[in-house]
């Protein structure tokens, strides 16, 4: 639909009154959206009252492989790997 429409990220989440980050994350289904914002979404995007519902589920987050193989989310697992324990002592 995002395509089909030629909108952006940022579009969609102007259109829905939420940062484009957070919109992206829910639509790729890594976190679940609020009734209003997912019935906003599917009203935008002309999307059938299933897509709503399934917006609107939690989200079960399960990573295909154990290492990323996409270049960019492999770095950013990288700094996490180097640093995630340091964050995790300073944030605790």
């Amino acid at each position: 639909a995002k395509e089909t429409k030629e909108v952006s990220w940022e579009n969609i989440a102007e259109a829905i009154g939420m940062s484009s980050v957070w919109t992206t994350s829910a639509c790729l289904g890594m976190n679940s959206m609020p009734s209003d914002k997912a019935s906003a979404l599917c009203q935008y995007l002309d999307l059938s009252a299933e897509v709503r519902e399934a917006l609107e589920q939690y989200p079960t987050k399960v990573w295909d492989q154990a290492v990323p193989t996409d270049p960019l989310i492999y770095r950013l697992y990288e700094v996490v790997g180097v640093y995630g324990p340091t964050m995790k002592e300073i944030i605790q």
